[in-house]
Parts: C-alpha cells; sequence; structure tokens
C-alpha cells in the first residue's frame, strides 16, 4: 500500500474555480454537521456550473451508504432519468462532471464514481481508513479518472475535528464495559 501522495496526482494550481468550487462541498459538510452528521460535502460540476450538490445523511436516513457523494450522484440520475436520457447520453455526460468533495472518496464512492465514468475528483483531506482514490486503494486508476488531493484540506480536518469534539450522538454504545471501564 502506498501512501496517498504515490497514488494520487499532484492538484495542478489551485485555480479560484476549483478553491470556489470546493468553498461550496465545505457549505454542504458544514450542513452535514449542523445535522450532527460526519461532516463531508460535495458538489458535481459540468461545463462550470454545479448540477449537484451532496452532504452525508447516514444518520439521518439511518442508511450507510448515504455518503455525500451517493446523495449528489443520485439527485443527478432522478434528474436525468425524468428528462429521459439514456445510459449511452447519461455516460456521456458523466465523463464531462468532475466532483469536488470535503474528504478524498471512500472504497464505495470511489467505486461508483469510476463505474459513472466521471472526468475528475479534488478532495480536501485524505482518507486514511477507507480513501479509494490513493490511501487505501486506487480505484481512479484502474478506472482512468484523475484525483487531486490537499485543496482546502485544513478547513475539512477542522470540519471533523469540531464534529469529534462535540462526541457522535448517533455513534452506537458499546454492549459490553471497556477493559480500562471494567477495572476501575
Amino acid at each position: 500500500m502506498a501512501s496517498s501522495g504515490e497514488q494520487q496526482e499532484r492538484c495542478p494550481a489551485a485555480a479560484a474555480d476549483s478553491l470556489s468550487f470546493m468553498e461550496l462541498a465545505v457549505q454542504q459538510a458544514k450542513l452535514a454537521l449542523e445535522s450532527l452528521e460526519v461532516p463531508v460535502g460535495c458538489v458535481i460540476v459540468e461545463d462550470g456550473k454545479v448540477i449537484a450538490s451532496g452532504r452525508n445523511r447516514t444518520n439521518e436516513t439511518r442508511n450507510a451508504t448515504r455518503h455525500a457523494e451517493m446523495e449528489a450522484i443520485d439527485v443527478i440520475l432522478d434528474h436525468w432519468h425524468r428528462s429521459g436520457l439514456s445510459a449511452t447520453e447519461v455516460a456521456e455526460i458523466f465523463s464531462r462532471c468532475i466532483l469536488y468533495v470535503t474528504c478524498e472518496p471512500c472504497i464505495m464512492c470511489a467505486s461508483a464514481l469510476s463505474i459513472l465514468g466521471i472526468k475528475e475528483v479534488y478532495y480536501g483531506c485524505a482518507n486514511d481508513k477507507f480513501g479509494g482514490c490513493g490511501s487505501i486503494l486506487s480505484l481512479h486508476i484502474a478506472r482512468g479518472f484523475k484525483c487531486y488531493g490537499g485543496i482546502m484540506a485544513s478547513e475539512a480536518v477542522s470540519l471533523f475535528r469540531d464534529f469529534y469534539e462535540q462526541g457522535n450522538p448517533n455513534a452506537p454504545k458499546p454492549h459490553r464495559p471497556r477493559a480500562a471501564q471494567a477495572s476501575s
């Protein structure tokens, strides 16, 4: 396993557009934090225009697959389905889309993005436990989409820190006492 720096490409010079799109993703992550969700947010951009946004909703929906990326993907797919687009047309549009997300996509989300044929992914902080764009697996390389990390990473990490400092009221409670508690 290689570090994310070895598996992802270096981010090109941070253009103003990339920063403004990442700021929108951070706003989605803040909405997630306000809803007591793990603070991850994203936007999907086509031809310089935001066409979908998403935030984590796993606690709210009680569905572990409702990551920010999946929420945004579903918005797009629903819209395109209602518009009567064919699978070929959907694939062509996705090949022009860029995802901006506050944290490196997990293996599940990176797999979905690769199957859909997304063009590029820009993310904030690395995901050292579940990352699918270089931290754990490099799904972007096998499927041919480019992945750039480190954009507004400190903002993303700060949101995670805020979340974990407040405690996760939705985390499952241990069923048995921990060893340190049992020996007290």
